[in-house]
């Protein structure tokens, strides 16, 4: 039985967010309890809502990323929806902005403008590059980042790089934007006051870039491109069964004993100059493949699998993204959850944070847009009458 409220009940969070970053993280603080309150265009809202249609006429985009939001839908370009949304801001406890570089300065909606009027406000300014230097005004979307981040160069065949296959750069700095507001929160507890907190794509998947960074400007060189190996671990890549790929990892030479010894029914490799370590492995890569392959082609994956496992060796499937959905942990765990939405309950996974002693994450409607408009404004104390002109003006919708 719960004992706690899920840890951000009671804050209030006031977004004007578009695509991927900036509305992945806000959907994070609504799951663990927060009120967004997402400020969409009148005409369209959110440009990720045009995607596609996948998610049985919704695009997948915005379902991933808008659950438990209310969307009020106001023109920031006129004077009179704009003043609006300050009204707003001026109760929330957070502001979260993924607007194009300057448009948020020009509205007074930037973080240092925010923060000097309410000192109490946690302000998040999420850029493709930061505020400053020479890519500060340029485009910056997802896959465009992956490039400028060096990304794309370690990922790929060695004939070819190639984009993440999720929107890497995007989901990082949605990741750090969410994180940036929950220690925004801690501070502001033991000081009381909020501040600006900035997060940029190239910033946050620079940071996800670490290791070949480090590789490359310590070692020498950048890890090449090796496809579903590992630059610098071997054995580590997908192995042909009877019937699919199964994909191991040897992490150290004890690892590659065992592996010798009860899976490749060579004993022998364990003690091999040519094998025996994890250098001369990676040396000498397209023998240590080979060993591994001819032993496991025989199997099917499953038999493959449980050899493995016995052994106590890192492996795994190829799934498609089909047998995801159907993972059977994910359904042992229990972890799928039904949103509804304007097309009726949409199948979700629960986010990955845990905290048994509270309730369940939220995981609220899939708001229409402007479909808490009217419901905000008359919170705000905005008269019916007026709330009738500014729909009839096309300020909101």
């Amino acid at each position: 039985m719960s004992t706690q409220p899920l840890p951000l009940a009671g804050v209030t969070v006031v977004t004007v967010e578009q695509a991927v970053a900036a509305p992945f993280a806000t959907r994070q603080l609504a799951d663990l309890g927060a009120r967004v309150v997402k400020i969409e265009r009148p005409d369209g809202g959110d440009f990720a809502r045009g995607y596609d249609t996948a998610a049985r006429g919704l695009a997948s985009h915005f379902v991933w990323c808008n659950r438990g939001k209310e969307s009020v839908a106001i023109d920031l370009k006129d004077p009179r929806g704009l003043a609006l949304v300050r009204k707003m801001v001026a109760g929330a406890d957070v502001f979260v902005q993924n607007l194009a570089q300057g448009a948020a300065a020009r509205l007074g909606l930037d973080a240092a403008a925010l923060c000097a009027a309410h000192p109490w406000l946690i302000a998040v300014d999420v850029s493709g590059y930061g505020a400053e230097g020479p890519y500060a005004r340029k485009r910056a979307y997802d896959m465009l980042v992956q490039c400028e981040a060096g990304l794309v160069s370690v990922t790929g065949t060695p004939e070819q790089p190639v984009k993440s296959g999720i929107p890497a750069a995007d989901i990082a700095a949605g990741m750090y934007a969410f994180s940036g507001v929950l220690a925004a929160l801690v501070r502001r507890g033991t000081t009381g006051r909020g501040g600006p907190v900035e997060v940029s794509l190239l910033d946050s998947l620079a940071e996800w870039m670490g290791h070949p960074l480090h590789h490359g400007m310590h070692g020498g060189a950048a890890p090449a491109r090796t496809g579903l190996a590992h630059a610098v671990i071997a054995p580590y890549d997908a192995y042909p069964t009877t019937d699919g790929l199964v994909l191991l990892s040897v992490q150290n030479d004890r690892e590659w004993r065992r592996l010798a010894e009860r899976v490749l029914g060579r004993p022998e490799l364990a003690d091999d100059p040519a094998f025996a370590t994890n250098t001369a492995r990676v040396a000498g890569r397209a023998a240590t493949d080979a060993a591994v392959a001819a032993a496991l082609a025989p199997l099917t994956a499953a038999e493959a699998l449980a050899r493995l496992d016995a052994a106590g060796i890192a492996c795994a499937r190829l799934n498609s993204v089909a047998e995801l959905a159907d993972h059977p942990q994910l359904t042992a765990r229990d972890r799928w959850r039904e949103v509804e939405s304007p097309v009726g309950p949409l199948r979700a996974l629960l986010p990955p944070i845990v905290f048994p002693d509270a309730p369940e994450p939220r995981m609220d409607r899939i708001p229409s847009l402007g479909q808490n408009t009217d419901e905000v404004l008359a919170e705000l104390g905005v008269p019916e009458a007026e709330v009738k002109e500014l729909r009839e003006a096309g300020v909101i919708a």
